[in-house]
């Protein structure tokens, strides 16, 4: 029956594999999920085999002893690091597409959960009386405390496969190098804290929420005076000697196969002298204790503690994802291999959500582990494999073993690994010279990771981080830019001391996309730069309309009474005319003189008729008349409007710019830097067309991108007054077309120099 079984389930994988050859489409979409099935069957065992096995062997000593060792700072026994070591390794080396990352225990992500479970499970919960008073029921508390550490990576797990499979990696790119650097600092801080009571052999309270670091180092030195002493010197000895050793192996890697295995053999030799010196029964070291042997059923974690614990989760799959995409993309990088954001950011929620279910918990890459892991040799996922083997054996038969193993020890080991972390203060001399805004985002997410605890601290960090974003939007760079001689080159003209404006010309750009927020600003940054206020124009130019307009009311009243005196005076003359002819027909001798005389009259009085009607129809000044024609002129691009510009005339031109306050005839606004527009951006950019058209100012746009030109057009941004012919794909390009129109292209000259700040 068995036999049978597989060989259909072989016959049904080579069916699978024969259609996944078939259509590559379905194949390409298969490996995608399941990396591993893509490199697997062409890995090649003379190439990588000896590197990764050496490689697996090295990250396993250090999986071990910080699987023990992180284990505490999650408050659970210590064989669940051990767990966490072995399940999640597999899984990930499955699905991931990173080949050098070593996935497994990690302080900060321990330290993250273990705040959740003492949050929810703390140890008055669990207080009982008996015959030496009230203690803690630890066997209870432990249970409560893996149940809310193992619901904690499900849920973590089902957040990082939902954002996975949308495609949500890209979130990572909104936690700002500084922040994730002074987050996992401060989170070392706070590892640090909770390990010293284990290296002065105190015994307190272990604290949660804001300020517990505060309460923890208070605590510690009041308890200062109780010190045991034999684990203080077992603890200084440890430190030594770690640090030595690694720094050894940081000198000496170039001629090391492989790094000294300094923590697992510390931790070999601490738990054979505390076992054979008696440590534990004279001096009353505190050790890990009982470490069960081989694996425990696996378990569908409580849902029940979801509501509780869902903030934890967000901020663990944050935190996370975001260390582990930023080790992997370092490495790719330096091997030339490409990484998945949302295949990774899958890998380390089934790694997560998969390992719950075998008293696992939360999950993540270790600098130190991915180091040995690429610096011995690793070339692939298989390393990670060999070193859960070995992993595999240790729970299986030897974790029993290291049940004498003093906990000073372990956390001598933490104290080691947080030194990367420590170095990271450095940044805060560093952002001081290079970056003042970065710098503050720095120090704003140390001190709060640091006072208000990890998870409301990563909250308010990442608030204040998208504040600066916000307020860098708010506040961009606005300049007038120049033209640099003997060149195409348009440069800001506070900055370049070569850069010259042209006359009658003002090139605005400025330094982020325009759109709803700072659309305003936009608009009076331009009139600013520029020194033409458009709205006070606009009102002087109505005042200076309304007055014009009564002038010619007035005139044309004028006119009017003027038209009825001439026409009175007409009738009279007709009727003298008349009485003339009369005696002319009666008298004689008249006839001919008086009447030349009266037609020269009337030809006289027609013209003036004429001219009065025409006065009563009013003048147009054409130099304050909103010319449409300069707006539309420009739709045929091959005379790019020159017969508008003659029918003004000089005069009329001096007489605008007196009016008008400005020689300013054209303005190009540089939106470069623009890469989208909502509708806000589109109706400013029309307003500013419409009210320089009525101060016959042209406006033109240069350096459009194409995408921002087809949202332009679905937006109807252009039309008979705005054409597309006012865009131009460089300033150069508007400029030449500018001076052309304007008939003063002798202004460029052909000179070559240099540009200096």
């Amino acid at each position: 029956m068995w036999l049978q079984y597989f060989i259909l389930s072989n016959m049904n994988g080579m069916i699978f594999w024969d259609g996944c050859y078939r259509c590559p489409s379905l194949k390409r979409t298969v490996t995608s999920w399941v990396p591993i099935l893509g490199w697997l069957p062409q890995y090649s065992l003379r190439e990588n085999a000896i590197g990764d096995l050496i490689a697996g062997f090295s990250v396993a000593s250090m999986h071990l002893p910080q699987g023990m060792a992180y284990a505490p700072l999650a408050a659970i026994p210590t064989v669940h690091g051990l767990y966490t070591s072995f399940y999640p390794i597999l899984i990930f080396a499955i699905f991931s597409t990173s080949r050098h990352v070593s996935i497994g225990t990690f302080s900060v992500i321990s330290m993250m959960a273990g705040s959740a479970t003492v949050r929810l499970a703390p140890d008055q919960n669990f207080l009982v009386n008996g015959t030496n008073g009230t203690t803690v029921n630890t066997t209870a508390r432990d249970v409560a405390r893996v149940q809310i550490a193992c619901s904690l990576a499900l849920l973590t797990g089902i957040f990082q496969i939902l954002l996975g499979i949308v495609r949500f990696g890209f979130v990572v790119t909104y936690l700002s190098q500084p922040l994730i650097r002074a987050y996992t600092t401060a989170s070392a801080c706070q590892v640090a804290s909770t390990q010293l009571k284990y290296l002065f052999g105190v015994s307190i309270a272990r604290y949660s929420g804001p300020l517990s670091l505060i309460y923890t180092v208070v605590d510690v030195c009041r308890m200062l005076p109780k010190t045991r002493v034999v684990e203080l010197v077992v603890g200084v000895i440890a430190l030594s000697v770690l640090i030595v050793i690694k720094n050894i192996n940081y000198r000496c890697k170039e001629k090391m196969i492989a790094p000294i295995p300094i923590e697992l053999i510390l931790v070999i030799v601490a738990t054979i002298i505390t076992h054979y010196a008696g440590l534990i029964d004279k001096y009353g070291v505190d050790v890990v204790g009982v470490i069960p042997s081989g694996f425990r059923a696996p378990v569908v974690p409580d849902g029940s503690f979801f509501p509780s614990i869902a903030g934890d989760a967000i901020s663990l799959a944050i935190v996370s994802y975001t260390i582990n995409i930023a080790l992997a993309k370092t490495f790719a990088l330096k091997h030339g291999y490409k990484v998945d954001n949302n295949q990774e950011l899958a890998a380390v929620g089934l790694s997560n959500g998969i390992g719950s279910f075998f008293f696992c918990y939360n999950v993540s890459s270790s600098l130190s582990r991915s180091l040995v892991q690429e610096t011995t040799g690793g070339k692939t996922q298989v390393a990670g494999v060999v070193s859960s083997i070995i992993v595999l054996v240790t729970i299986l038969g030897i974790g029993a073993l290291f049940e004498d193993l003093p906990k000073v020890v372990l956390a001598s080991i933490v104290f080691v690994n947080l030194k990367g972390m420590f170095i990271q203060f450095a940044d805060v001399h560093t952002l001081w010279k290079t970056s003042k805004v970065d710098l503050l985002v720095w120090l704003i997410t140390f001190v709060s990771a640091l006072l208000l605890n990890l998870d409301i601290g990563l909250a308010v960090s990442v608030g204040f981080s998208v504040l600066t974003i916000v307020f860098r939007l708010q506040l961009p760079h606005y300049s007038i830019l120049g033209l640099v001689p003997g060149t195409d080159l348009y440069l800001d003209i506070e900055s370049y001391k070569e850069a010259k404006e042209i006359p009658g010309i003002k090139i605005f750009r400025s330094s982020v996309t325009i759109y709803h927020t700072n659309a305003e600003m936009y608009l009076e940054a331009l009139q600013e730069k520029t020194g033409i206020d458009i709205r006070n124009l606009l009102t002087a130019k109505k005042k200076q309309d309304r007055v014009l307009k009564c002038k010619q009311e007035k005139e044309k009243e004028k006119a009017k009474k003027e038209a009825k005196k001439q026409k009175r005076a007409a009738r009279h003359r007709s009727s003298g005319t008349c009485f003339l002819k009369k005696s002319e027909n009666n008298e004689g001798g008249f006839s001919v003189g008086l009447s030349g005389q009266n037609q020269v009259n009337c030809a006289d009085f027609r013209l003036t008729e004429a001219s009065t009607s025409d006065l009563g129809m009013g003048h147009i000044n054409q130099a304050y008349q909103h010319d449409t024609s300069m707006l539309s002129s420009d739709s045929d691009t091959s005379c790019h409007g020159d017969d508008s510009i003659d029918k003004v005339s000089h005069d009329g031109d001096e007489e605008k710019g007196k009016a008008y306050g400005s020689c300013t005839h054209s303005i190009i606004l540089d939106i470069s830097t623009t890469n989208f527009v909502d509708i806000v951006a589109v109706n400013t950019l029309k307003n500013i067309f419409r009210d320089a058209g009525e101060l016959d100012m042209d406006i033109y746009l240069a350096g459009c991108q194409a995408s921002v030109v087809k949202q332009l057009e679905t937006a109807r941004f252009f039309s008979e007054l705005i054409p597309k012919s006012r865009l131009f794909v460089t300033v150069h390009d508007a400029v030449l077309y500018i001076l052309k129109k304007q008939k003063l292209t002798d202004f460029i000259l052909d000179v070559s120099v240099d540009t200096y700040l």
